[in-house]
């Protein structure tokens, strides 16, 4: 009797996660335009502006506290604009626990779009997590605009982030060396799109052993793999490849997860590589 009620809460329970989801999915009305890192093509920023209209009004806000560099990063980010006569672009550094101005708030809530710069994915989180920034940018994404993130501004736009950290290896290395168990990092990222997992710069530095160990440790997820020069662009449940190379898409539809001696296995895990133009559906 017990396990009958057990079972009948935890499908209310799921029924209700879904059912808010989709209301939620119903109310935002912006896109997501998720870039892999590296170079930006002049098509790429053409394709930006078209999907935010920041060539026919309003303005769009440049987030660089990822970088090490901010003013660097925020000045090479606009220069992409400018170049293509589009100078309503302006950069809004924030600084962990400072003060928070309305005027500085409300400039992001009702901006276009919002770009978030490359750099540290941790650094980013570090000043904007549980704070009225986020929240501005989940307002702004819901009420029409276009949330842009390239490299580590690509990482934290899905709820459970990579942060490149290496549990059980110490020294940095731009992929993992093996696929083992309990060694991929995961923080909460903005959580823009919730039930897949971003990985960047992709097919370049060959990080399919971490996005690989991220599907096997959080079979729930969709492991997104964007290569550099390339972006998808999501609007609801649709996503397109933009850019110059391809998106990775890992998935592990039978929650697949064995270890032997701290070396992970699965079985029935799929991969997609999808080109530029083509079209994949996220649920």
């Amino acid at each position: 009797m017990l396990k009958k009620i057990i079972a009948s809460f935890l499908f209310l329970v799921i029924v209700f996660q879904v059912f808010t989801s989709c209301v939620e999915q119903e109310k935002t009305k912006g896109k997501l335009f998720i870039i892999g890192g590296g170079l930006r093509p002049s098509a790429m920023i053409d394709r930006i502006i078209t999907e935010s209209s920041i060539d026919k009004g309003g303005y769009g806000i440049i987030l660089p506290m990822s970088s090490g560099v901010p003013d660097t990063s925020a000045y090479y980010a606009r220069k992409q604009f400018i170049t293509k006569d589009i100078e309503n672009v302006y950069p809004l550094h924030f600084v962990k626990n400072e003060k928070l101005s309305a005027d500085k708030i409300d400039s992001l809530r009702n901006a276009k779009m919002i770009y978030i710069s490359g750099g540290d994915q941790n650094r980013f989180m570090d000043v904007v997590a549980n704070t009225e920034i986020e929240k501005a940018i989940r307002e702004a994404y819901r009420n029409g605009s276009l949330i842009v993130g390239t490299s580590a501004g690509a990482a934290v736009m899905s709820k459970m982030m990579i942060t490149g950290t290496e549990l059980k290896n110490a020294e940095y290395s731009s992929t993992f060396r093996n696929l083992q168990a309990d060694n991929i990092e995961i923080k909460l990222g903005l959580g823009m799109i919730n039930n897949v997992i971003i990985d960047q710069h992709f097919v370049k530095r060959s990080r399919y052993n971490r996005l690989l160990s991220a599907v096997i440790e959080h079979p729930e997820k969709t492991g997104i793999g964007i290569d550099e020069s390339t972006a998808i662009l999501i609007q609801g449940n649709r996503a397109e490849i933009v850019g110059e190379f391809q998106v990775i898409v890992f998935k592990n539809p039978k929650k697949s997860k064995n270890i032997h001696q701290d070396k992970l296995g699965a079985h029935g895990i799929t991969i997609d590589i999808y080109l530029p133009g083509e079209i994949f559906s996220i649920k």
